[in-house]
Formats: C-alpha cells, structure tokens, sequence
C-alpha cells in the first residue's frame, strides 16, 4: 500500500518478531507509532527506549484504535487479532491483520526499494511466500543502480518541464528519456566516470 504516513498514528497490537518487521516498514515512512502488548521483543524495546515509538504493556482493548489511522494486528492470537478487526471496521479505520486475509482492508506487498524507485508485489494475501520470492528475483534485475538512474530522470524531468516547449514535446522526450537505450547509455557514462 502506498500512502503518506508522515505524521499519521499507526497502531500495531502485537510485539513479536513479526510485529517488529511491520513496524520495520512503517518506520521510514514518519508515523506516529503505538505498540499495545504485554511484552516485546528486544528491537521494540529499545525503540521504545529510544522513544521512537511508544509501547503500552498490557493487552489490546477496541478504545485503543480511537483516533487512530491505520492498525496492523500481529499478535498469535486468531481471536485478538479478529477483535482488532472488528473494532476498527466498526470505527472505519484500515486494519491489516498478519496472514489472516478475512481481517485484512489491505495487504502489505512485497517491496524493492531503490531510492525513489519502489516495485511493489501482492498476491492479496494468497501467497506471501511467492511474493517474497519474486521480490528477491526482481532485487537481483534491478541493481543499487537504479537509485541513481531515477534521480538522474527526476532532474531531467524538472529541466525539460521547466523550460517553454509545448506539453506534447515534453511527452515525446520524456518517453525517450526512459527507453531501454537512455538506461544502457546512463550506465555507461557511469561506469566510465567511475573508471575516471
């Protein structure tokens, strides 16, 4: 899912490994973070400790998702974690319950990341496994260097955009700014800047 989280409150019930991982994706990303759990793994811990996100120790009750945008259940519990997703269906707040796609508003997918660059892979909950696995298949095709390809296009594009040419030309050169040859040819400039 791709939404602005800066700033926004996100509830994760649950404090365990998986927990963590979740919030390991939130994180970048600048929300308000509350964990509600009894008790937690090391890494929740000590961003707790680091006030990164705040943990209240004791168990989930429906008042905790009052006010809050977006809730991710991931506790071991089947029952606790229906019990998140009935209490934000009930106060129209987007819930995610781990593997449990009946209690799901939306699916996390599985993300390659390269800068400004995201390739996300959902198979709506049916199999995480595959969409892990294609994640890291699409990880080895699209090398660190697509980071810098991306904000090289980025400053292109404000250029052209910034310039009086009429909005068709700017479509007709954006699109060969993006073609397979213009990646081949950024590469080698690259690497032969580097060798330099």
């Amino acid at each position: 899912m791709m939404v602005n989280l800066a700033g926004r409150k996100c509830l994760v019930v649950g404090a365990g490994k998986i927990a963590a991982e979740k919030i390991a994706g939130l994180m970048p990303h600048g929300p308000e973070i509350t964990v509600v759990s009894p008790r937690a793994v090391a890494e929740i811990r000590k961003q707790a400790r680091a006030r990164k996100l705040k943990w209240i120790r004791r168990e989930f009750s429906a008042k905790d998702v009052k006010g809050v945008f977006l809730v991710i259940a991931a506790t071991n519990s089947n029952a606790v974690n229906a019990a998140v997703f009935r209490a934000c269906k009930k106060n129209g707040i987007l819930c995610n319950a781990v593997d449990d796609p009946e209690n799901c508003d939306f699916f996390y997918p599985a993300v390659v990341r390269r800068g400004a660059l995201q390739i996300a892979i959902s198979t709506n909950g049916l199999s995480p496994a595959l969409a892990s696995r294609l994640r890291k298949e699409l990880e080895q095709q699209f090398g660190p260097e697509w980071k810098d390809w991306v904000e090289h296009l980025g400053a292109a594009r404000r250029k052209l955009l910034a310039g009086r040419k009429p909005a068709n030309q700017h479509r007709e050169q954006l699109l060969q700014m993006v073609a397979p040859r213009a990646f081949r040819d950024f590469i080698r400039m690259r690497k032969s800047k580097a060798r330099t």
